[in-house]
């Protein structure tokens, strides 16, 4: 500086005063290059928001006065050299927040946008430093910014001496780094997204699109043009065309849901465990009175939701070709298959209901009381007319009440009585009384507990058996018996308390009701009788086979009957003859005992023991069925003859007795090699001979199918029928599966004090087996026809997808008579069907008088729940 003050005390020469003019401007220029290089390369594109045209403007008029200052800037860098620190490091407190208040106002909408979707992907991948928002050296984009304004400032304008040229290569460089970066975070939001697999989905997803799609937008500068900002309306907009996108998307992806779900095939099967939340916010109505919570009868808040199960499994096409149905494997079905069929429209007509007036009047069974049929039978020596003859169109009127009729008196006390008036017969009670079958006493019918062999009691008879051969096991190794001419079904009642089940059957005789007082008693029981046909049972499913003086005659035309149940018996099971030729000794019962002997040796059956219980004077012979071929190889004589190979041991639908045997199962694999596991563990153990390579019904390997079906009849129980649909089920106690296909919905119900019957339809895949090996019971039938059972005998029935499928074979409207005519005033009807169908039955139901209890729908499938009322045509008023 003394230089310099002495060198002004001389007057400079005209060449020395210009050659520093053009010194101090080369300088002055330097250190401009310099700061805009070293500038650039400090500030992000994002904190440049100036146009061209504002900087050429800025420039002008702040030209001159970079200029005069010139000297000075010179002066200064002579003392202390221009440092570029740190932005942040000179940053005040509050510019290190992040917010609206140092944005661009023309930018904030967007940069919300990125901001929130930046968070939600960031959250779930756990970084990415370009889509987050920071840039170099880690920091926050608008830290950077706020730093970068504040040096602007510092510089006092220097940045006005840009040139032309200069500011258009500025705005390219801004232009292309906004370009790059703009791709960068698309591709790491890409990278991100595929990586979590984050699903986005209505505004979220219009956010995402917009703040991805705008390229630099975000930064305050247009991929396309830095001049074309978007501005608020242009944002709301874009936001919007995205949400409209997008909502037009969803449903149409919905439509293309429902269709496929409607026509799913085997590979596109919605399996058990693939689709468990079913019920997603259904819609939950009721057509008499506001939503009531059903464990307090508390009315439910309208905004309650209701989240269960309603995707339902169905049936695959593979299956179809794996499973044999009981119509195909049954020789005479082809006559019978045309019989109800409807080939008309199945739209239904408002109904005007009329009593039946069929004879048997309140009792009407409408297959076992055909008397035109009847009448028509060439004979009669084989109970032909105690078999099954249907109508030709199966009747669509109702049964009436018996006068008097009040609601059945609840299990266990039902065992012991019931309400006279409801079977109001007493011929039993005047001709078995003295065995304690039953008893007249007052307004009540009453049953001791007896029977022909066990005038004592059931459960002394039941101790007596297992002690004559201990490895019968109650409750264990045998669960599933059938009792043979049951009478009124003590035996079957009192197996409860061992935990077994019992399927009693008797013909409609002249003992009066039988079956149905078993039935009121809440005993399972069918009417049916061994005539000429065969049982509609498969072969091998009972553990143990009982008959207690069930006038059977076991040993006449070569053995006819006992073959029918050589055919239902398992092997290895037991049979159990209680009757006088095993005890007595009158010429009669000898000659009987002779021929039995010589059956039951020729049929390879071994004679385990003779016991006789001296408290009810009687005595028991106890059967065992071989469980190998070696008897049978090693007999002399082919007497009864073994069953030809075409003779199928299942086929069981209106087909007639072949007096033969079958042999049993010598492969490990097939179903009959050996005893299922014991009880309890037999109902959720898949049957050993299910094999991985069969297709199950549901599209699964069939053992995993099977699982998965007792998984979802839980889950559909205790989250649906338990406490959503309006039943009280400690007031069921006979219940029946009209569509059972494993024995699931029963299985579910295993805890409670009732018992399912499982009807498993002639047209559909044969899983009756499987039902028997997991130590449930079940029936064929086709409910085109009656069932043999008397009215008012069942407290729920249960159907699965029935109604959809019967309507292509017969006329529903008779289905509904029929459904009708079984459940009991106060009863319980439970339908999971297609929306279209459920609504059929509904207005079936509602045109019968009975109570909607509750009606679910949701994607095309519905659930309905119904209580039958006491009316009738002519006779509505209820008792009381």
């Amino acid at each position: 500086m003394p230089t310099t003050r002495a060198r002004l005390g001389r007057r400079p020469s005209s060449s020395s005063y210009s050659s520093t003019i053009t010194t101090i401007i080369f300088v002055s220029l330097c250190v401009l290059g310099v700061w805009l290089l070293t500038s650039t390369s400090v500030v992000p594109p994002k904190s440049t928001t100036r146009t061209s045209t504002d900087s050429t403007s800025s420039a002008s008029s702040s030209f001159a006065s970079t200029i005069m200052n010139a000297h000075k800037t010179i002066s200064n860098s002579a003392k202390t050299p221009p440092v570029f620190k740190d932005t942040q490091g000179d940053l005040p407190d509050d510019a290190l927040k992040t917010g609206d208040a140092n944005r661009p106002q023309d930018t904030n909408e967007i940069d919300k946008l990125q901001t929130d979707v930046s968070t939600d992907i960031t959250k779930d991948s756990g970084g990415g430093d370009s889509f987050n928002g920071n840039g170099e050296n880690g920091k926050p984009e608008d830290e950077k910014k706020n730093g970068n304004l504040a040096v602007a400032e510092n510089s006092q304008g220097l940045r006005g001496t840009e040139s032309i040229e200069e500011q258009e290569k500025q705005k390219q460089l801004e232009t292309q780094t906004s370009e790059e970066s703009s791709i960068t975070h698309r591709q790491e939001a890409e990278q991100i997204t595929a990586g979590v697999g984050k699903a986005t989905t209505g505004k979220e997803k219009a956010e995402e699109d917009v703040s991805l799609d705008s390229g630099n937008d975000a930064h305050g500068v247009s991929t396309d043009n830095a001049k074309n900002i978007l501005s608020d309306h242009e944002q709301q907009k874009r936001l919007e065309q995205h949400q409209q996108q997008e909502d037009d998307q969803m449903q149409q992806q919905q439509k293309q849901l429902e269709e496929h779900t409607q026509g799913v095939t085997s590979k596109d099967q919605i399996k058990h465990d693939e689709a468990p939340n079913i019920l997603k916010d259904v819609k939950v109505q009721n057509d008499h009175k506001a939503p009531v919570n059903l464990t307090n009868n508390l009315p439910v808040p309208k905004n309650e939701n209701h989240k269960t199960e309603t995707i339902v499994p169905k049936e695959s096409k593979e299956s179809k070709k794996a499973w044999s149905t009981q119509a195909d494997q049954s020789v005479n079905q082809k006559e019978r298959r045309t019989v109800g069929t409807n080939n008309q429209d199945s739209s239904v007509p408002e109904q005007n209901w009329q009593l039946c007036k069929a004879e048997a009047g309140a009792d009407y069974i409408p297959c076992l009381d055909n008397e035109e049929a009847i009448k028509k039978l060439k004979t009669t020596k084989h109970y032909e007319h105690r078999e099954r003859h249907c109508p030709q169109e199966p009747p669509t009127c109702l049964v009436s009440l018996p006068q008097g009729y009040k609601r059945p008196i609840e299990w266990p006390k039902s065992r012991d009585k019931i309400w006279y008036h409801n079977v109001p017969h007493t011929l039993l009670a005047e001709v078995k009384g003295h065995q304690n079958w039953v008893k007249v006493s007052g307004e009540f019918l009453t049953f001791p507990g007896g029977g022909t062999q066990f005038i004592h009691g059931a459960l002394h008879y039941l101790d007596f058996v297992q002690e004559a051969v201990p490895d019968i096991a109650w409750g264990k190794r045998t669960r599933v018996v059938l009792d043979v001419g049951c009478g009124v079904a003590s035996f079957g009642g009192y197996l409860f308390e061992r935990d077994v089940l019992a399927m009693s059957f008797a013909p409609k005789d002249e003992h009066e009701a039988q079956v149905q007082f078993a039935l009121e008693r809440g005993i399972p029981a069918i009417s049916a009788v061994m005539g000429t046909q065969r049982l509609p049972f498969p072969s091998g499913v009972f553990d143990l086979v009982h008959c207690a003086r069930c006038r059977v005659p076991w040993h006449e035309e070569g053995g006819a009957l006992l073959l029918e149940l050589n055919r239902v018996l398992r092997p290895g099971g037991y049979f159990a003859w209680s009757a006088t030729p095993v005890y007595q000794t009158l010429e009669e019962d000898v000659e009987i005992w002779k021929e039995m002997s010589s059956l039951t040796v020729a049929m390879c059956w071994e004679l385990v023991t003779i016991k006789k219980d001296k408290l009810n004077s009687v005595g028991v012979a106890i059967y065992h069925k071989p469980d190998t071929n070696e008897c049978y190889d090693q007999r002399k004589q082919n007497k009864p003859p073994m069953c030809k190979p075409e003779d199928d041991p299942n086929a069981a639908w209106y087909v007639p007795f072949h007096s033969c045997m079958h042999k049993v199962p010598s492969k490990e694999k097939e179903r009959g090699y050996r005893w299922p596991v014991e009880w309890p563990e037999r109902l959720k153990t898949p049957p050993y001979w299910l094999n991985k390579s069969q297709v199950g019904i549901y599209g699964k390997p069939a053992p995993d199918d099977f699982a998965a079906d007792l998984e979802h009849w839980k889950r559909l129980v205790s989250k649906v029928y338990m406490n959503g649909l309006g039943i009280s089920w400690s007031n069921v106690r006979n219940a029946m599966d009209m569509r059972a296909v494993y024995g699931g919905f029963a299985a579910a119900l295993r805890d409670l004090k009732m018992w399912v019957l499982n009807v498993v339809n002639v047209n559909a895949p044969d899983t009756l087996p499987i039902i028997y090996e997991r130590g449930l019971f079940g029936i064929y039938h086709d409910w085109c026809e009656s069932f043999s059972t008397y009215p008012r005998t069942y407290d729920l029935l249960h159907a699965d997808h029935l109604f959809s499928q019967l309507k292509k074979r017969c006329k529903i409207v008779a289905v509904m008579a029929e459904v009708d005519r079984i459940v009991r005033p106060g009863g319980k009807l439970i339908v999971r069907d297609d929306s279209a169908t459920t609504k059929e039955v509904e207005n079936l139901l509602k045109s019968l008088h009975w109570e909607i209890r509750k009606t679910i729908s949701q994607n095309q499938v519905g659930i309905l729940s119904a209580e039958k009322t006491f009316w009738r045509p002519n006779a509505s008023a209820a008792p009381t």
